[in-house]
């Protein structure tokens, strides 16, 4: 018996495949709601394809849903009371139920070979009917059937027509006639029970309340209530969440080909995990105050599936960059280091360039000195939308000054009051007593009173000294730049310079 009062979710993935956003936002609400409601929440999966499901795909579903950090509360991989909690350990339990059936007469053998069918199906179709089963054999004799034939189950549906009538929390009632379905099969040949029998029966024995799912499912609800009815089940609410579509408002693929849209993909990309949570939380629902920037917290606190829209949701890329930009210039500096430093060794960065080598910024053998890494990371993260985009951020910190347009740059440097300005910053710079005193402070102080005393300013002073130091036209601030690059890589390049213009 249903325990009163105790809400039972459940999110059943099949270990098919790497796992897609769109199953991951079905996983995420079914999270947020269980814990609004301080319900419970099922990890199930469904492994009754023996032929695609892994052990490994499986573990990729654990792996993905602990880096979102959504915990389930009994699964697989927590246990619980209504275990087994894959289908495969399941067979013995959904067997005694389709024998349940068939001793009541509600449901029965088919024998009808692919052949049969086919010739059934194309007969309908040149008659101008819609292909179905016609029900032959329902009431066969089962001595007109050989012992060893191969058959299917089917379960019979009502042959007085009825209206069906599915309780969903965010379309409210609504109602299919059972004319619109044929006798459809729950058990196949080889003894496996098909889709639409399996999740009902692993649904009402673990007593899930309600049925979060995709709308893709709707279509498949009214045969399940009629399976819920005619085995005795308590019949849950359901809410059918909305088609995640792209850009072009197409369905969203599940495969990737330029764009991400395996969760594995994103984290690869260096996006946050509470970046991606809070956006793909916002797929389809958003709460009474239209606030998009939310903590877990907060997300779990405005949630409602009564909220949720029944048009498609739009998967905004810009939108999701937009957001992991705003969470990677909160993050921690120490985390975001660990993070970046896959990319940054993709890239080649923390071998050992000269520059850095002759500028002291390896601390040890083979990474470059930690708090300096951060500073480059902090000062470029406000510039990229995930992780992936850092190499390209901070290639100017790890890789030999070279001009976008040396003879550009060469006109520039040859410019008297240029050249007196990379004098005196050169000459200042270096007549800081080192590290110590060659601070962000001090550098903005060196570069205001050389400004002062040549009275040159505004793009003229600041131009050609960025060219002069990055080899760009634009970048970042100049005060840190040229404190990060340190003391003797800076008087380097500005001597550089000079050279060039000469």
């Amino acid at each position: 018996m249903q325990k009163e009062k105790e809400m039972r979710l459940r999110f059943p993935p099949s270990p098919t495949g790497k796992i897609h956003v769109g199953n991951i936002r079905t996983a995420l609400f079914n999270w947020l709601w269980a814990r609004k409601k301080g319900g419970k929440l099922v990890l199930r999966i469904e492994d009754t394809d023996t032929e695609r499901s892994t052990r490994e795909f499986e573990e990729i579903i654990f792996k993905e849903l602990n880096w979102l950090g959504m915990d389930v509360d009994e699964g697989p991989n927590r246990g619980g009371d209504y275990g087994p909690y894959r289908q495969s350990e399941r067979l013995e339990i959904y067997q005694q139920q389709l024998d349940k059936l068939l001793r009541e007469g509600k449901a029965y053998k088919c024998y009808c070979s692919k052949e049969e069918l086919e010739e059934m199906r194309q007969q309908q179709k040149e008659a101008g009917e819609i292909p179905h089963y016609d029900g032959r054999c329902r009431d066969l004799d089962p001595a007109e059937v050989p012992g060893d034939a191969d058959y299917v189950l089917r379960f019979k549906m009502p042959e007085t027509p009825e209206e069906i009538v599915v309780r969903d929390l965010i379309r409210g009632e609504v109602s299919f006639s059972s004319e619109d379905f044929d006798d459809f099969v729950i058990q196949k040949s080889d003894g496996m029970p098909t889709y639409n029998f399996a999740v009902v029966v692993d649904d009402a024995l673990m007593e899930i309340s309600q049925v979060i799912r995709g709308e893709d499912h709707l279509s498949n609800t009214p045969k399940q209530v009629k399976i819920y009815q005619a085995l005795g089940f308590f019949v849950p609410d359901f809410a059918h969440l909305p088609l995640i579509l792209d850009e072009e408002r197409a369905k969203l693929k599940k495969r990737s080909d330029e764009q991400a849209v395996y969760l594995g993909e994103f984290r690869e990309q260096g996006y946050l995990p509470e970046a991606l949570f809070n956006f793909l939380a916002l797929l389809g629902w958003s709460p009474e105050d239209e606030q998009e920037i939310m903590s877990r917290e907060e997300l779990v606190e405005k949630f409602d599936i009564s909220r949720v829209n029944k048009s498609a949701a739009v998967f905004d890329r810009e939108k999701l960059n937009w957001m992991n930009n705003a969470y990677l210039r909160e993050a921690d500096l120490d985390r975001l280091l660990e993070l970046s430093l896959p990319h940054l060794k993709e890239a080649g960065y923390l071998d050992k360039s000269s520059w850095l080598m002759e500028a002291g910024r390896f601390s040890g053998e083979r990474e470059p000195d930690r708090d300096w890494l951060k500073e480059v990371i902090d000062l470029s993260r406000e510039g990229i939308s995930c992780l992936a985009e850092l190499p390209a951020e901070v290639e100017l910190f790890f890789t030999e000054l070279e001009q976008e347009d040396s003879e550009a740059a060469a006109q520039d440097f040859q410019d008297p009051e240029v050249r007196e300005v990379f004098q005196r910053l050169k000459a200042e710079l270096a007549g800081l007593a080192g590290e110590a005193d060659y601070s962000e402070e001090r550098i903005n102080q060196v570069f205001q009173q050389v400004r002062k005393e040549t009275g040159i300013g505004g793009r003229k002073f600041y131009h050609p000294l960025r060219l002069a130091l990055t080899g760009r036209g634009s970048g970042p601030g100049l005060v840190k730049f040229a404190w990060l690059l340190g003391q003797e890589e800076t008087c380097r390049r500005l001597e550089l310079a000079l050279e060039q213009g000469e």
